[in-house]
């Protein structure tokens, strides 16, 4: 017996010695790739951030600067009257004034108003450039800020009024009248309002558009516009006593030809001309410099189709003389001659997400746009051209006038100065 348990214990402890070694033999391989692995991790993911960052610059020859202030993507933005400002807002329940002078500068200034717990969709400013209003995104509601200079230099900001929040649905547009004496907002469904400066309603109008997608005043502060699912867009006479007093608002005049919705539309400063960009494919430049009242129509001054997806909302903005229609669509930028109707130019991947603004500044000089939380200030190398274009079949037409031949001369020549010290600056930011 004693035998027989030493030849058992014996082969136990054989057992125990060679499942051991099993056991480190199969942990072996499982330790040694967690090394390299925990190496290759950090390398991965500078690569990561390197890519990222390709991915978002952007140059362009045109390209004069970027405005960076925001850390989330812009949402609207708009030029003070009087020439000196930009103001955008964003996501980031910031709005920032940039002076335009500063544009060619290498560094600029900007001066920051923070809105609490909410951001804001849509700012325009005020005719004195003295304040701006905005409509709030969560609270459905329109805020007046005052605009005011430090003592020891830079502005300040402060609310003086809040409108009370009679829309339903989502605000898609704001506009306030050159003369101050109307604020204009629009729901997404039919809803349109018309508002004193005081924060009360003056009208109530049915768009009758189904879906709304737009809503402008005009520069002259005489009409209020808007577009939609319907194929037209639809013009407002907002009329007012002599003193002063609202009196009614009134069907104007309808811009046809269309043959489906209309995402866009944007007037001249003049207000004479108006341009649309519709989902059937096309661009229009209507003559709306009419007296309707009298019966007469507006025209189609030039017609066009633009390019890249028509099933996807696009922006659409027409320079200070009405020969250049500017298209915004998904990212990028797209010019065309209304003189021509042909495609100027275009510029790819502006932005890194979908364009939510472009205009034209009041000198001509700048086509800015934003999309992402950067805004782009590009020279406006395809405004002078099709300034120059226009201008020589101008004086074609008026070839045996003398003295208004020698006018026109004289703004080619301008015209082409302008264009000159583009072309040069340009050059400068390629190298």
């Amino acid at each position: 017996i004693l035998m027989g348990g030493t030849i058992a214990l014996l082969f136990y402890i054989r057992s125990v010695f060679s499942s051991s070694k099993e056991v480190l033999t199969e942990a072996e391989p499982i330790v040694e790739p967690q090394k390299p692995a925990e190496k290759e991790k950090p390398k991965k993911k500078v690569n990561e951030r390197k890519q990222k960052e390709v991915k978002s610059s952007f140059t362009h020859k045109w390209l004069l600067t970027s405005l960076k202030g925001h850390s989330k993507r812009i949402l609207d933005m708009d030029f003070s009257p009087n020439g000196k400002f930009l103001v955008t807002t964003s996501e980031d329940e910031t709005v920032i004034l940039w002076p335009v002078k500063d544009f060619p500068a290498k560094e600029h200034k900007s001066y920051r108003c923070n809105l609490d717990y909410d951001h804001s969709i849509f700012i325009k400013w005020s005719p004195d450039s003295k304040a701006f209003i905005l409509q709030k995104a969560i609270t459905n509601c329109i805020e007046v800020h005052k605009v005011a200079k430090r003592p020891e230099g830079g502005y300040e900001f402060g609310v003086v009024k809040t409108f009370p929040a009679k829309h339903t649905t989502d605000i898609i547009g704001l506009g306030i009248a050159s003369t101050g004496k109307f604020i204009a907002t629009c729901s997404d469904k039919t809803d349109l309002i018309l508002w004193n400066l005081k924060g009360d309603v003056l009208a109530r109008v049915d768009t009758y558009h189904n879906l709304t997608y737009c809503v402008k005043v005009s520069p002259c502060g005489r009409f209020v516009a808007t577009s939609g699912f319907t194929s037209d867009v639809k013009v407002w006479e907002v009329k007012f006593s002599r003193a002063g007093d609202f009196e009614k608002i009134g069907k104007a005049f309808d811009l046809p030809g269309h043959r489906s919705g209309v995402y866009n539309f944007a007037f001249t400063p003049d207000s004479s001309r108006m341009a649309t960009i519709s989902k059937d494919g096309t661009w229009k430049v209507y003559d709306t410099n009419v007296e309707y009242n009298k019966g007469q129509d507006v025209s189609i001054i030039v017609s066009g189709s633009y390019h890249g997806d028509s099933s996807h909302p696009s922006i659409v903005a027409i320079s200070n003389d009405g020969q250049l229609v500017c298209i915004a669509q998904d990212k990028g930028l797209r010019f065309y001659s209304v003189l021509t109707g042909d495609l100027e130019a275009e510029i790819f991947e502006v932005h890194t997400e979908p364009i939510t603004q472009v205009l034209f500044d009041s000198s001509g000089k700048y086509v800015v746009s934003a999309g992402d939380k950067h805004a782009r200030v590009f020279h406006n190398v395809p405004g002078h051209r099709t300034a120059i274009q226009a201008l020589n079949e101008t004086m074609k037409k008026n070839a045996s006038n003398t003295s208004v031949r020698d006018r026109i001369q004289m703004q080619i020549k301008e015209a082409e100065q302008a264009l000159a010290k583009d072309r040069k600056s340009t050059r400068l930011n390629s190298s």
